[in-house]
């Protein structure tokens, strides 16, 4: 059994309030019960002697609050957005919390209505299909629900189906090289993964947005020149097959990127 020092009511991922033992005077705190976690701002309380099935379900239990809380503060700034739109970010400063992590939080929130979670899954379960359509978010919901599969095992199962499907429809031209520094290429991993989309998609979306930008102004002559990269990106030709390697070592990092 788990309880706030608190005094606090928690609320699992997907089930109802629960009422915990009030908090007891410091003084009168000798140590947790047996069998009981006592969950403090600073860290666990646990009894000096513990069942290891006692401990499993206080692990399950910690686990539920962890991902609960994501949807819990992305709802939150959702909330704060439509109803508070010239002040939610002083709330946010006064909560003391990460705006970059809560806008994640909110896009997967925006993403998924209430009534189209699933208890049985989890926050990170759902993040990797929110850039999908609803119906292909439930098709996958639905077969990660009933395969209880991890979120490794579904992101694998998507990028299976992507590889299959794309195959057929393979383009003729050769595939174009991106060469970037290492720094900058794990920089563009973190930014797909804070907002739970494959890399090779945020790649294309995010260029595709930079051209359409750019362009938006041009006349036909100068959308049919040539345009130069962005600053520190070099574009190259396809290498022919048996090309050395030899002289890249600390230079730029490679990238094939695909539509």
């Amino acid at each position: 059994m788990m309880a706030r020092q608190a005094g606090q009511t928690a609320q699992p991922h997907g089930g109802s309030a629960t009422a915990l033992p009030p908090r007891q005077p410091r003084t009168a705190v000798a140590g947790p019960r047996r069998g009981q976690v006592l969950t403090t701002k600073v860290g666990l309380q646990m009894p000096a002697r513990m069942a290891y099935e006692e401990w499993e379900r206080a692990g399950r239990q910690l686990a539920d609050v962890l991902d609960s809380s994501s949807w819990w503060l992305g709802d939150w700034l959702v909330y704060g957005k439509d109803h508070y739109t010239d002040r939610y970010q002083r709330g946010i400063r006064a909560a003391g919390l990460s705006y970059q992590t809560l806008r994640n939080y909110a896009w997967v929130s925006r993403r998924f209505d209430l009534s189209r979670r699933r208890a049985a899954l989890s926050f990170q379960h759902h993040a990797e299909l929110a850039s999908m359509t609803v119906e292909e978010q439930d098709r996958w919901l639905d077969r990660a629900e009933q395969g209880q599969w991890t979120t490794k095992q579904l992101r694998g199962a998507v990028r299976a189906e992507r590889r299959g499907a794309q195959q057929p429809c393979a383009p003729a031209e050769p595939i174009g090289r991106l060469e970037v520094r290492g720094s900058r290429l794990q920089r563009w991993h973190r930014a797909a993964e804070q907002l739970g989309v494959e890399f090779e998609q945020w790649v294309t979306a995010t260029l595709d947005s930079a051209a359409a930008s750019a362009l938006e102004d041009l006349g036909p002559r100068e959308e049919r020149a040539e345009l130069p990269g962005p600053a520190g990106i070099k574009v190259l030709p396809a290498p022919a097959a048996g090309a050395s390697a030899e002289g890249r070592a600390g230079r730029a990092l490679p990238v094939a990127v695909g539509a």
